[in-house]
């Protein structure tokens, strides 16, 4: 980029170099030079300039090709999207932007200069001066370490956000804040500070502003610094407990040995998102065949959309939601084998509460940054929430069946919320096709949901279920009746034989 700037010429250098053009044209011409002369020089620059700008314009063209041929599965190497700003898309939405900016404490670069959060400068100083004596290593042996490896550790972020810090400027933030965070995630999890105690509020918002896509650091800075310190062990225990318990699942909390996790995450959302996703589906493979098969091949051929219903309108349908042990993104619908059944809608429990909001919607713009290549899970998987959750009924209604876990507030708050997040977003269009064919199909087999409509109508509490019994049980006993004094007065009417 550096080379390429030396062949830059700016507007006003060109209309400098043609005033003085015009004013050497003019004091020649009072010599009684050559006007076309000079006419043809000016037109000689023009097309110099002209010809210096097509070759940077394909130069860049160029670059950006090769840049996409080396970051895609085709180009031979894994996309590792770089440590950057949230995506302009999110930036602009007029909701977000709280989600989005640390609440105590910045990490990285981004934020770093902003005035707000000097005051939190000196709590890092206070963590990572205890990480230092606790590590058995002395402090400059330990900044060595990440000097040393500081031109990799600029890789990890975009340039645009890193070029106005030095090497030595950027390695010590990323070694104050590195320590700090590693010490920080092992006092919160093993309760081992007894010099002072941090207030609960401080330590919540503390901890969500560990998971904004701004506030990122290299995870390779945190493993190099916990292989430099004696509690290399314990500091890796600290955080996969911390990990887990950030995970919502109101029920099953995987653990990193148990996820096999080979690869060096990212950075710390980049591991929540991997933690979140793991062995995630859409149906099992026993649910599939269950599926009536042609009748959603029938529904793919025919490339309609699909229409989003609440969790009210899926039950007057016969589809009632209800809790499942698989992992938070997975989602699994099945039909029951009984004739009158309903069929029912599988969902992970997960609890709501006011970290939510924030970690969603950064790991939603994660998956939007450029280079990195997934499925959206996480941007399918909310958006498939919010077209359940339209009001209050339809969260009281999770919250009755035990899926959503209501830590926030009122039900009204939790609708709100995730109507909130889910606007303006596109998922992965074959994310949960499956469970959306089954949906479809259930639909389109009127008799199902007319029976289900019935007995959402009819049948909701065991009173309204022994009332509708007992008016078909008089309707079949009326009925009986009648045939009965029918058939009486037919045998009564019979005309005589005569004898």
């Amino acid at each position: 980029m550096a080379g390429s700037r030396e062949h830059l010429i700016s507007v006003e250098d060109l209309l400098s170099r043609k005033l003085n053009l015009v004013a050497t044209e003019a004091g020649e011409t009072s010599r009684g030079r050559d006007i076309s002369g000079l006419q043809m020089r000016t037109i000689e620059l023009e097309d110099q300039e002209a010809c210096e700008l097509k070759k940077r314009r394909f130069e860049k063209l160029r670059e950006a090709g090769d840049h996409l041929r080396l970051n895609t599965p085709n180009g031979g190497q894994k996309a590792i999207p770089k440590i950057q700003k949230v995506p302009v898309l999110l930036q602009d939405h007029e909701h977000f932007d709280k989600y989005f900016k640390p609440r105590i404490v910045v990490l990285g670069p981004i934020h770093h200069d902003a005035e707000k959060y000097k005051p939190a400068e000196e709590y890092k100083l206070i963590m990572t001066n205890c990480f230092v004596r606790e590590s058995g290593k002395d402090d400059e042996v330990l900044y060595n370490v990440v000097e040393n490896n500081i031109k990799q550790l600029r890789q990890c972020f975009d340039e645009k956000v890193t070029e106005k810090y030095s090497d030595q400027a950027l390695a010590w933030m990323l070694f104050v804040d590195g320590c700090a965070i590693l010490q920080s995630i092992h006092y919160a999890v093993t309760s081992a500070c007894k010099d002072w105690i941090m207030k609960y509020d401080l330590m919540a918002f503390g901890t969500q502003d560990l998971f904004l896509l701004e506030n990122q650091l290299p995870y390779q800075l945190l493993v190099d610094l916990m292989k430099s310190s004696v509690n290399k062990g314990e500091l890796e225990k600290s955080i996969t407990k911390f990990m887990n318990s950030q995970i919502w699942h109101a029920k099953a909390k995987p653990s990193m040995r148990k996820l096999r996790i080979t690869e060096t995450p990212i950075h710390l959302l980049d591991l929540l998102r991997t933690l979140i996703i793991s062995k995630s589906k859409s149906s099992s493979p026993v649910e599939e065949k269950e599926r009536d098969d042609g009748a959603a091949a029938r529904l793919l051929s025919k490339l309609q959309s699909y229409s989003y219903r609440n969790v009210e309108e899926l039950r007057s349908a016969g589809i009632h939601v209800k809790p499942s042990d698989n992992p938070l993104t997975t989602i699994t619908f099945k039909k029951s084998n009984k004739f009158f059944s309903s069929a029912s809608l599988f969902l992970s429990p997960i609890k709501v509460d006011d970290s939510l909001g924030p970690k969603f919607l950064n790991l939603i713009a994660y998956e939007m940054c450029p280079g990195f290549c997934n499925k959206l899970e996480i941007t399918s998987y909310i958006l498939f929430l919010d077209s359940l959750i339209d009001d209050i009924k339809d969260v009281m209604r999770l919250r009755n069946e035990g899926i959503l876990m209501n830590h926030l507030g009122s039900d009204g708050e939790v609708a709100q919320l995730f109507n909130e997040i889910g606007t303006g977003l596109v998922p992965d269009p074959e994310a949960y096709r499956e469970v959306k064919d089954a949906i479809q199909t259930h639909y389109n087999t009127k008799w199902k949901a007319w029976i289900g409509e019935a007995r959402h109508e009819h049948c909701r509490t065991p009173w309204t279920v022994l009332a509708v019994s007992a008016a078909i049980l008089i309707l079949g006993l009326t009925f009986i009746q009648t045939w009965f004094a029918f058939k009486e007065d037919t045998g009564n009417s019979r005309p005589r034989v005569p004898r």
